[in-house]
């Protein structure tokens, strides 16, 4: 494929689309920026010879049936739970996607969450531009400590252990967590304890942090029976994917206050977030922030390029997850 035929999927940043036009003249950039559905997204399959789709695309198994023409998707974010990869390798397609550069951004946006929430950052804010604030008062929207408050994390790779070092280093906060992997590698992380179960951190925490991978047996990984565990004064952070989350079982530990608060940055059908969550005060919501920075996107967006010159030189890219 010296000159592969190629579909974005949406609009990327402007450096990265510069140099994916200059190594691939047959490019085809969405400068619209409209998601293409799933009608369109089937087309691409069929008639382009790579596809470098997003976590905002969902690409299920009925695409990856019949005859198609792609053969490399190259996803631009680390999470691919969007995407059926086992049906993509049954259809000889290779799936990468775009781990490491993201982690210390994704991070810190896990971190403003916690902040926002602990502190009422939403609300007060919320209240200044309504025009309701009166002024300072000794009991006016009091918020909860970070300093010196326990985090558990629930996921200790390179984004969940790049969060327990800022809470630890930066606000003495003392961090347990639990993973299911039987190894969890050093990524710098100094007295954090490990737990034998989710339960364990969930009722040993003040604010837990969500670090796992979507689908598969995550899917709703924290339902009623967890948020029960949890202490009514600790808040639920979530950078991750937002259907590990059950959002009806949220909702609702939220209105009767089974825990304090939560702070979101990913929703379980994006972009439609429910209208009882928008309504709650003791929640924050961002639109999806996780790695919205310039750096970060065009880091992102590099990579991308760079799986996808290994794939066409016959090498194996360095992201393939399929």
């Amino acid at each position: 494929m010296s000159d592969p035929l190629i579909v974005v999927t949406r609009k990327w940043p402007e450096p990265v689309e510069a140099e994916l036009q200059a190594r691939y003249r047959s490019a085809r950039l969405n400068a619209d920026d409209v998601p293409l559905g799933h009608d369109r997204l089937r087309r691409a399959l069929e008639t382009a010879d790579v596809v470098l789709p997003t976590v905002s695309d969902r690409l299920p198994a009925d695409l990856f049936t019949g005859p198609l023409r792609t053969r490399f998707l190259g996803n631009f974010g680390v999470g691919y739970n969007h995407i059926d990869i086992d049906a993509a390798a049954r259809a000889g397609i290779v799936v990468t996607n775009t781990p490491g550069v993201l982690t210390d951004t994704t991070a810190d946006t896990a971190m403003t969450l916690l902040l926002m929430i602990a502190r009422r950052a939403g609300e007060g804010e919320r209240e200044l531009r309504a025009g309701r604030w009166t002024g300072w008062r000794p009991t006016h929207m009091m918020g909860a400590e970070v300093t010196g408050k326990t985090l558990g994390v629930l996921g200790m790779g390179r984004i969940g252990a790049a969060v327990a070092r800022r809470a630890s280093l930066g606000f003495g906060m003392p961090v347990v967590f639990y993973d299911p992997a039987d190894q969890i590698p050093d990524h710098g992380v100094r007295g954090a304890s490990r737990l034998d179960t989710i339960e364990q951190v969930l009722a040993a925490s003040d604010f837990v942090s969500l670090h796992m991978p979507g689908g598969g047996d995550n899917y709703h990984l924290i339902g009623a029976p967890r948020l029960a565990c949890m202490k009514p004064t600790a808040f639920l952070v979530n950078s991750a994917r937002g259907d590990i989350i059950d959002q009806q079982a949220l909702i609702a530990a939220l209105r009767v206050g089974t825990i304090a608060g939560a702070a979101l940055d990913v929703y379980e059908d994006e972009p439609e977030v429910p209208a009882e969550l928008r309504e709650l005060d003791n929640v924050v919501l961002l639109p999806h922030l996780g790695s919205a920075t310039l750096e970060t996107r065009t880091a992102m967006g590099m990579l991308v390029l760079e799986n996808l010159r290994a794939f066409i030189a016959g090498e194996d890219p360095p992201c393939r997850v399929a």
